[in-house]
């Protein structure tokens, strides 16, 4: 430290998080504070954008068919949250690189090659499901999709050109914070708060007890909870910004508190859905229940709940690309950081771009088969996911990486049972979609 600035062992040492210059902080409190406010990002942004636009239609429709009993599910969830992408956060410190990186270092050249296929193909499939919900919401406030989906994709590309990482970091940190509109939301079209505490807490089962069509719901909701392409994104993003182990606990604490939102907004999308169940409304897609709502709720209620399924869908589309790019840049040497300006990093930037404008560009094609794009999306990330944590706790345990940061006991116990779980869920999943009549009643099951 010198007498005027605040030399915070953390977070990268770029002039850009410099902060308090002429000023000296001698209060414990407030220098971790401080510190904090410079690792915090990656874990609130990674956790939210899982709430991407697949995830609203997701809750919203268990709400709408099932009103507030599967609220137990969603919390139950919030530990899968953290202890995957905590083992995420160990990894990405101690190597300084990316997930696609280290699969190609540690497995070689083959299985490299195969999580990063496996990668890019459910990404990208996955970001034409994003346009198509942002074409939906539009249609539904009257904004002609022809225009307003290309101002979407200009918008997105333009996010990510400014050549610094803590730009675009604290432009999408601030849509992240707009999710807790979603709570505005429960509070207003909500039921009786005993009702929400009694089955957020006591696990319980709707009228009709277990059916076909209520398990493919819950695993359509596990299966929202961790997507491959949040291995990778956030494992860049801390190597982006040059996360430290001084930076350790309070990445955790970032990664923690991401969770806690990202769950407590799962929450308040099924309430909401639960309203329109409540009023008597079909679900058919979170669009048309905002509009449903409206006609009781007002216009404002109706065009809130539409903008935030379009920042949900900007928050995904945005991560997703992301680490799409930062994959395909490491694996081929390329420069792939934001902090680059698009002439010192332009393969990095163009397969952003390529990916932003090819996503919206199918999604204006007139009778574009969206619906089988969405299979499509659901049968391959139940393919990948498995895989994808697997390499992942099999890194976690190389001590000659991670030295005394790699996994306890304790953490291959609790890590290997999601695994298990998340693997028995994924493959009745893609069974179900790849063939709809090995459960005949559930063929009509929602899409993630």
């Amino acid at each position: 430290m010198t007498n005027k600035t605040l030399m915070m062992p953390a977070a990268g040492v770029d002039a850009e998080v410099m902060p308090l210059r002429g000023r000296v902080v001698k209060s414990k409190w407030t220098r971790d504070l401080l510190t904090f406010l410079m690792v915090f990002g990656p874990g609130l942004i990674v956790m939210v954008a899982d709430n991407d636009a697949g995830a609203v239609s997701t809750y919203s429709q268990a709400g709408a068919q099932y009103g507030t009993h599967l609220l137990w599910i969603v919390l139950l969830l919030l530990p899968v949250c953290y202890f995957i992408q905590e083992m995420v956060v160990r990894l990405g410190i101690a190597t300084g690189k990316g997930h696609a990186a280290m699969i190609y270092q540690r497995f070689g050249k083959w299985w490299g090659l195969f999580s990063l296929v496996d990668l890019q193909l459910v990404n990208f499939l996955t970001l034409v499901t994003e346009f198509a919900a942002i074409n939906l919401a539009l249609s539904k406030m009257g904004v002609d999709p022809r225009y307003g989906v290309p101002l979407a994709a200009a918008g997105l590309i333009l996010l990510v050109l400014t050549g610094s990482y803590r730009r675009w970091e604290r432009i999408v940190v601030f849509l992240c914070l707009l999710d807790f509109a979603w709570f505005w939301i429960a509070f207003r079209l909500g039921p009786p708060l005993g009702q929400i505490v009694k089955h957020a807490l006591l696990p319980s089962m709707p009228a009709g007890g277990i059916t076909p069509e209520l398990m493919f719901l819950v695993i359509a909701i596990v299966g929202t909870t961790i997507a491959p392409w949040q291995l990778f994104f956030q494992q860049s993003c801390i190597a982006d910004k040059r996360l430290r182990f001084a930076d350790l606990k309070w990445a955790r604490l970032d990664t923690f508190l991401g969770a806690c939102i990202t769950v407590t907004a799962a929450v308040c999308m099924m309430i909401a859905g639960a309203a329109s169940l409540t009023h008597g409304f079909r679900f058919t897609d979170p669009a048309q229940m905002a509009a449903d709502i409206g006609t009781y709720a007002g216009p404002v209620m109706r065009n809130l709940i539409l903008l935030m399924m379009i920042n949900a869908a900007v928050l995904g589309t945005t991560a997703i690309s992301l680490s799409s790019a930062w994959a395909y840049g490491e694996v081929r040497g390329w420069p792939h950081s934001l902090q680059l300006p698009w002439r010192n990093a332009r393969g990095f930037y163009s397969l952003y771009l390529i990916c932003v404008a090819a996503a919206a560009g199918i999604v204006l094609i007139p009778r574009a088969p969206l619906q089988l794009i969405i299979l499509g999306v659901q049968v391959l990330a139940g393919v990948i996911l498995p895989s994808a944590i697997i390499f992942l706790q099999l890194l976690l345990n190389d001590k000659e990486l991670l030295g005394e940061y790699a996994n306890k006991p304790w953490n291959n116990w609790v890590n290997w049972t999601i695994i298990i779980v998340l693997f028995i869920l994924s493959l009745i999943l893609a069974a179900q979609v790849a063939a709809p009549n090995l459960f005949p009643s559930a063929a009509g099951g929602p899409t993630t």
